[in-house]
């Protein structure tokens, strides 16, 4: 996946992919009470199934890729390698105009709406039962997305998730970047007060931009879950501090409670 190594051209990737550069994920900072958790959506809490890509076929089509092209296949090869990055940003890049890109992403995010009206978003197994241990223990939950916020509250209303978490975050409440900037994990930090040092942050997800999120947030546990996007290479070489199967081991790595 040629673009998800480009990620790490962002940052040092020989210092990314080293934990004891940043922080050691071992030590805590405070009470070492891990107390603030910031949770990707599709791929990480929510079950994706395909349905970007699908949206982006649909999209695609609607203004005017033809499937089954060199240039679908390739455009659609891009998203792949992008999971977990803004979608507008995605679309910047493929399609090189504003006002392509501001096209190409409404048809996205209406595609993938219809997706989701279809009853086709499912939660990954363990995901709320998760949340609400992680919230029931006092911690702060934050659930985040490189979708825009219509798209967002689409799925949490079809999941049911609607006040679920603590808060939830997309590209445009953290300034308009999203991933592999640390802007909605700082976001989620300011916002909540919940600790005092990004060490006590923790961050999860399952694209190689989460990792590079999460690193360059300074967050102290950067988990890489392998229900999503990516695979157990891409997470630890883009900064994973630890790689667990499920959303649903994320509390077997911290403290009992906040």
């Amino acid at each position: 996946m040629s673009n998800v190594s480009k990620a790490s051209n962002v940052s040092n990737p020989s210092n990314v992919s080293n934990p004891s550069n940043v922080s050691n994920p071992g030590t805590t900072t405070r009470n070492g009470s891990r107390a603030l958790i910031v949770l990707d959506m599709a791929g990480t809490t929510v079950a994706d199934g395909g349905l970007v890509e699908r949206a982006f076929e649909l999209a695609a089509e609607r203004i005017g890729v033809e499937p089954g092209t060199a240039e679908h296949e390739a455009r659609l090869q891009y998203v792949r390698d992008t999971m977990g990055e803004s979608k507008i940003s995605v679309f910047r890049h493929l399609f090189g105009t504003e006002e392509m890109a501001q096209r190409a992403n409404s048809a996205f995010e209406d595609a993938y709406g219809e997706l989701v009206d279809g009853g086709l978003v499912a939660p990954v197994p363990g995901a709320r039962r998760t949340i609400e241990k992680l919230r029931a223990d006092g911690r702060t939950v934050v659930l985040t997305t490189g979708f825009a916020r219509v798209t967002q509250d689409a799925i949490l209303d079809a999941l049911g998730w609607q006040g679920l978490a603590d808060l939830t975050l997309c590209p445009a409440d953290a300034g308009g970047r999203g991933r592999p900037y640390p802007d909605m994990v700082l976001a989620a930090f300011l916002r909540t007060g919940a600790v005092d040092d990004v060490r006590d942050v923790v961050v999860a997800g399952d694209t190689a931009y989460d990792m590079l999120c999460g690193r360059r947030s300074g967050a102290g546990i950067v988990a890489g879950v392998l229900t999503g996007a990516h695979d157990r290479a891409a997470l630890t070489g883009h900064g994973a501090t630890h790689v667990i199967e499920s959303i649903a081991d994320l509390p077997s790595l911290l403290p009992e409670s906040a």
